[in-house]
């Protein structure tokens, strides 16, 4: 372009561009680069106008200094006729109708000008539990369809008062076009104040408190009594608890923090982060992480939570308390009885909560869509999703290629769903487990939610290969054509997906149990994966699985299968007799009824746990190697421990070391390390055969620290890179998104 000359450009912004301040920050721009012209909202992102003799400035400051929620993926710009009258720049409404080619935010934690505002005596927004602006606040759990403008959420029954329409209406403002923006004249208003609550909290109570994504049931984490009579009455058994702290300062007196798990804890979508436990941390009630090395943590993302941590600290003005270490320590756990989904209505809480919460803390804000919080751990050196939900839900993982529109509806176990849109993939809030009606429910809801916000129309259903999930049968009801996959092609294929690969891969899948394609029950496996196929190049060794499924909950069973397998029967029942029938099982394995062999990595870990004496008995699924994990501090390899027998692995040497190891730390290290060493040495001729110098790592084995960092480390020393899950979890939750990744071959 001439300097001086007067052009006029239209100009097409694609990715995360609305609900995160991006039409004022053009209009800001614009102002600032002398141009006319207009923006707008539409189904595709933003599409403006803008004419002067600036636009090469403008474009560039367009992306360098977009607003800190915005995600820009590509900025298309074609001349047009210029407009010789035309004056000012003007935010023009929403275009409707079209196809929708944007997304939603993800919901956001309270920005830092919105707390100096929270905590300012002489500001209008003083304490009031709903203050947010173009940078900060809900998004996604109250949006109803696109484009994002306040009629199309849940805001929609709340008009501006004049105060907070002026500066809605101000291109110099915070606020200007913030949807969910209001103030204590017009907004939404808390049915208890933060005293009462605090209160209720500190005299032992639990208190249901309706955030972002639902509710979540609150008490005091050091209060072992209320600690465990909300274990109790939410029937959770021994699964640890989240804890909610003020700051990253209180959170370093119970656990490590380095810079990075830093940034994880205090970034915008506000995860709850794995953290390993201090030794000398004060004391916590102990039900909150029984035996576990690493505790959960999360900071306050609503205005809501930080009231609380501000009545605890007295009601300072300011924000200097905010980095100062508080004493206020509270659980923070998802408000859903029995492994249903999350309440999030105001009549549904009451209901459901009914006999949980003693106090039920809500507002007239509707949420449209539940989100748990997402959780997420360092793994290898960067982080990964445990369960991927509130503050990351739906932002896209994009793919390697278009193609068709897919919906892919997981497994049965923590369920997720994923849509595709061109190179876009969706992968939906964590679900659940498909064993209750509450959550097919919620499998139904949010496949009709995302779609309806996404406007996709699938051409094609993706599921599991198991007949019998109730995800499978879902698909069946659709109408639309249907592409089974096998469950342990799907776990590759996500680390494929979100690694952008589409040629030749190998894969290790470990993980518990998947349909195998003849029906068995897999758990170890070695892929060849080329899209759409995938062969089995190997497994590990099998083990008896005495009582089927309940095998996974009673690990002193997987560790007599293994003393079967070792001709050490004779000892079972000196061993296990204790914990249950334990010459039935030895009958069971011995005469191979009810005794399904498996590849299952996560039984060869229950196997290790039970000799070991680690959690025989677990309260909740993956309770037993979780605590194994807990115990290694330096793994070790026991040389000749494993055997490679016709491309299978089989690790039954090493449990012979461990019945003869001093203690369940020494076993713990041992099992870990040699475990580590012994699928390094299975893939790697595999992988020189095929001169291949990639190999993909995924099954919920993988979100076990130790081992995913000593694969990666290990592999890297043989010039090998492993990829590991980090958009997507490991586990079944990531499902979803290899199965579209599959699907979308043959569409």
């Amino acid at each position: 372009m001439s300097a001086g000359l007067v052009e006029r450009l239209r100009v097409r912004v694609r990715g995360r561009v609305q609900g995160v301040g991006f039409r004022p920050h053009v209009h800001a721009l614009a102002h600032r680069f002398g141009l006319t012209g207009w923006v707008l909202n539409d189904g595709e992102g933003v599409l403006l106008e803008g004419q002067g003799v600036g636009t090469a400035a403008f474009l560039a400051a367009l992306s360098a200094e977009a607003p800190p929620l915005a995600r820009i993926d590509a900025v298309e710009t074609a001349p047009c006729r210029t407009q010789p009258d035309e004056t000012g720049f003007v935010i023009r409404h929403s275009a409707a109708g079209g196809p929708i080619a944007t997304g939603v935010a993800p919901d956001a934690a309270v920005c830092p000008a919105c707390l100096s505002e929270l905590f300012d005596p002489a500001d209008r927004r003083y304490r009031y539990a709903f203050l947010n602006c173009t940078h900060c606040g809900p998004r996604f759990t109250i949006t109803h369809r696109l484009p994002y403008d306040r009629p199309q959420t849940a805001m929609a029954g709340f008009p501006l008062c004049p105060a907070c329409a002026a500066e809605y209406a101000d291109p110099s403002d915070r606020r200007f076009h913030a949807q969910p923006t209001a103030c204590p004249a017009c907004g939404p208003r808390l049915s208890h104040p933060p005293e009462d609550i605090l209160g209720a909290l500190r005299a032992g109570r639990i208190v249901a408190i309706k955030g972002l994504g639902g509710f979540h049931l609150a008490c005091d984490a050091r209060d072992a009594d209320a600690v465990e009579r909300l274990r109790r009455v939410k029937q959770r058994n021994t699964k640890p608890f989240a804890l909610m702290v003020a700051n990253a300062e209180s959170a370093a007196r119970f656990v490590h923090i380095d810079a990075d798990e830093r940034a994880l804890l205090e970034g915008v979508a506000r995860p709850i982060t794995l953290l390993r436990r201090r030794e000398d941390a004060p004391d916590l009630a102990p039900g909150i992480a029984p035996d576990l090395a690493w505790l959960g943590v999360m900071l306050p993302y609503t205005p809501v939570h930080h009231l609380l941590f501000h009545e605890a600290a007295g009601c300072p003005a300011g924000t200097g308390w905010l980095d100062q270490p508080q004493e206020l320590t509270l659980v923070m756990t998802s408000a859903n009885p029995g492994g249903e989904p999350l309440a999030i209505g105001n009549e549904e809480a009451r209901r459901r909560l009914a006999g949980i919460a003693d106090l039920i803390v809500d507002h007239d804000r509707d949420i449209v869509i539940r989100a748990d919080d997402s959780v997420v751990r360092r793994l290898a050196g960067a982080p990964a999703f445990l369960r991927r939900g509130r503050g990351h839900v739906p932002e896209p993982i994009r793919l390697s290629r278009k193609g068709p529109p897919v919906l892919a509806v997981g497994g049965h176990l923590k369920s997720t769903i994923c849509v595709t849109r061109g190179d876009e993939a969706f992968l939906s809030q964590h679900i659940g487990d498909l064993d209750n009606a509450a959550t097919l429910d919620f499998l139904e809801e949010t496949v009709a939610h995302l779609l309806h916000v996404l406007g996709v129309e699938p051409v094609a259903v993706a599921h599991d290969r198991h007949p019998d999930f109730h995800s499978t049968r879902f698909a069946e009801r659709t109408g639309l054509p249907t592409i089974p996959v096998q469950h342990h092609h799907a776990h590759v294929a996500a680390v494929l997906a979100e690694h952008r690969i589409d040629g030749l891969a190998i894969g290790l899948a470990l993980d518990g149990f998947g349909l195998g394609m003849k029906g068995e029950s897999w758990g170890g496996e070695m892929l060849l994966v080329d899209g759409p196929r995938a062969d089995r190049l190997g497994h590990l060794a099998r083990l008896a699985q005495p009582g089927g499924d309940v095998a996974a909950r009673q690990p002193w069973r997987m560790a007599a299968a293994a003393l079967v397998r070792l001709g050490r029967a004779d000892e079972i029942t000196a061993r296990f007799g204790h914990f249950g029938p334990a010459e039935g099982v030895r009958r069971l394995i011995e005469g191979g009824v009810n005794a399904p062999p498996t590849s299952s990595c996560g039984r060869w870990f229950d196997a290790a746990c039970g000799i070991l004496g680690v959690r025989s008995v677990a309260g909740f699924e993956g309770e037993a190697p979780m605590v194994l994990e807990s115990l290694v501090r330096r793994p070790r390899v026991a040389p000749g421990a494993w055997r490679i027998e016709d491309g299978n692995l089989d690790l039954a040497p090493l449990l012979d070391r461990l019945l003869t190891v001093a203690d369940a730390t020494d076993g713990a290290e041992l099992f870990h390390g040699t475990l580590t060493a012994a699928l390094i040495d299975w893939a790697l001729p595999v992988l020189r055969e095929r001169s291949l110098q990639r190999i993909a790592l995924s099954g919920g084995c993988l979100m076990n620290g130790v081992l995913a960092a000593g694969l990666v480390e290990g592999f890297h020393a043989a010039g090998v890179e492993a990829l590991l899950p980090r958009k997507a979890p490991a586990n079944d939750g990531g499902l979803s998104l290899g199965q579209a990744w599959v699907a979308s071959f043959g569409l």
